[in-house]
């Protein structure tokens, strides 16, 4: 026994975790599950050690998995094994011995604003609904720096058009204000209009709909986010994400305050937010060779 629908009911009801979270932690404990039973001939939680974890990321290893990947499967263990422990589950935590495989540094991929404003000038979105819906999914996400599981579940009540700040609900339900641009304002009241009018009896409360008149999914927003910016950016990556590390980097690169991008992007430490400042420094240090007397190497110079 393994306890796992136990487990998923408390990710979902007392640590709220999102569905897309707990869709990830269900496939990350399902495999670890399958490898216990079908090639350690494991048949309870109570059974795992240490070095079946170990002899499970070397497997994982073995298939090509990235150490970055294996480590957000480790990091579901761990709040297993943890959940476990604390309902007197299991009298030990495997865990505890278990050393996660070691990951490069990897920098936010981000869009350059040259780039942005081209997605956004260039690009002909179409007067009707579903143009519309996309230039606004877009516009959203690089002008607040929402998840698309956020932007997903706005609702009109949120948009507060008198402060111009949208209602969030973050991560475990913690919810924030996302201030927007007056431009930004004006989009989302044509939206509505252009909304009213092709969903006229609707009684749904989410801001962006689909054509079925049913709230626009995390997955749609992805594909249209990487639809449009396939078009404007040849990075391998073109998710929704890219357009928010676009919004905290460029913000960096501005000097915004790193304690106010932490505060927009709903992080819920300054370690998570750091990232952003490789940019800016790398941005900096190519200012001081080219200004400073003493920035260029002496052999430059000569």
């Amino acid at each position: 026994m393994f306890h796992e629908e136990s487990f998923y009911g408390y990710l979902s009801l007392e640590r709220r975790f999102s569905p897309h979270t707990l869709t990830a932690y269900r496939g990350d404990l399902q495999n670890f599950i399958a490898y216990c039973t079908e090639q350690q001939c494991l048949t309870s939680v109570s059974e795992v050690r240490h070095f079946h974890i170990r002899a499970w990321i070397v497997a994982q290893m073995q298939e090509g998995q990235s150490a970055r990947s294996i480590n957000r499967r480790l990091s579901c263990l761990k709040t297993y094994f943890r959940f476990l422990k604390q309902r007197g589950l299991l009298e030990k935590d495997p865990m505890r011995k278990v050393v996660a495989p070691k990951t490069g540094k990897r920098l936010p991929v981000f869009v350059q604003e040259n780039h942005i404003a081209a997605l956004f000038t260039h690009i002909d979105f179409g007067n009707d609904y579903k143009g519309q819906l996309h230039r606004l999914v877009l516009e959203i996400l690089y002008a607040t720096g929402i998840r698309r599981s956020e932007a997903s579940n706005l609702k009109i009540a949120d948009i507060d058009f008198e402060r111009s700040t949208l209602r969030i609900a973050g991560k475990g339900n913690k919810e924030r204000l996302a201030p927007f641009a007056r431009y930004l304002g004006s989009l989302l009241k044509n939206f509505i209009e252009i909304r009213n009018a092709t969903f006229p009896s609707s009684a749904e409360p989410w801001l962006l709909l689909n054509r079925k008149g049913e709230r626009l999914s995390p997955d749609s927003i992805y594909h249209i986010a990487h639809q449009y910016l396939s078009a404007v950016t040849t990075a391998e990556q073109r998710s929704p994400h890219v357009l928010r590390h676009s919004f905290a980097t460029h913000l960096s690169e501005r000097g915004a305050d790193l304690n106010a991008i932490k505060e927009l992007l709903g992080h819920s430490n300054l370690a998570a937010t750091q990232v952003y400042m490789h940019n800016s420094i790398e941005r900096l240090i190519k200012v001081y060779e080219q200004a400073h007397p003493k920035g260029k190497d002496e052999e430059e110079i000569q």
